[in-house]
């Protein structure tokens, strides 16, 4: 009889310890970390087009040898507005070096006239415009995240107009190189923001006129702009 007794109160006691250890371990949990979840970087890469609208102002000269004496005319400066659109591809490294290439064609409004003093040619009236230009260009750039300072450099070309002195005219495509730099920034995964530098050097161009030994103009062009792209 006391043995069962005995055994009874053990079997209590082994019940009420299970179910003071259940109930505590369901009002007592050990804090759990949440889990970091990585933000995810932003990737320049990718195939891009856009618009842009910009100024340019433009270095016009034009140059008569006669006689053996070159005369050089600084035919003045011409500005103007511009826009278009241009398309690239990029590609980003691991180490966040950005490279790629872009092609653009701007339509322009850049020109000017002005009466040449001084040697054969004074008083005769010239002008030169550029109708439309555009580059051809690689990049290269630092990402910053979502910023994207570069520099670019490659060919340009330009349809451009120029009258001179005695009829001469000379119409056509130039072509030439540029150099420059800008900075980009993505305000969301598809759109971008851009303004851009460039330096455009198309070059002197030979015209033919028999009764002189040799004329050129030449043709400098600096331009800013500003542009949007969506990036596929």
């Amino acid at each position: 009889m006391l043995k069962r007794t005995l055994l009874g109160v053990s079997a209590l006691a082994l019940l009420a310890g299970s179910a003071s250890a259940a109930d505590l371990s369901g009002r007592y949990q050990y804090p759990v970390k949440a889990a970091v979840v990585p933000v995810a970087m932003f990737s320049w890469t990718g195939f891009y087009v856009g618009g842009n609208v910009g100024w340019g102002w433009a270095s016009n000269s034009f140059d008569v040898t006669s006689g053996g004496i070159t005369y050089g005319y600084d035919v003045g400066n011409s500005n103007g507005v511009f826009g278009g659109v241009q398309t690239g591809y990029n590609f980003q490294f691991a180490n966040n070096v950005v490279i790629g290439a872009e092609a653009d064609l701007e339509f322009a409004d850049i020109g000017q006239s002005a009466v040449l003093v001084g040697g054969p040619a004074t008083g005769f009236t010239t002008s030169s415009n550029v109708d439309y230009f555009g580059t051809i260009r690689g990049r290269v750039g630092y990402a910053f995240d979502r910023f994207l300072p570069y520099f670019t450099g490659g060919a340009a070309w330009a349809k451009t107009s120029f009258t001179g002195p005695w009829g001469v005219s000379s119409d056509g495509t130039r072509w030439g190189w540029t150099v420059g730099g800008g900075a980009e920034y993505a305000i969301t995964n598809n759109w971008t923001v851009k303004a851009e530098y460039l330096y455009i050097d198309l070059g002197d161009k030979s015209i033919v006129y028999p009764s002189l030994e040799s004329v050129s103009s030449g043709l400098t062009m600096n331009t800013v702009k500003a542009g949007v792209n969506y990036k596929f």
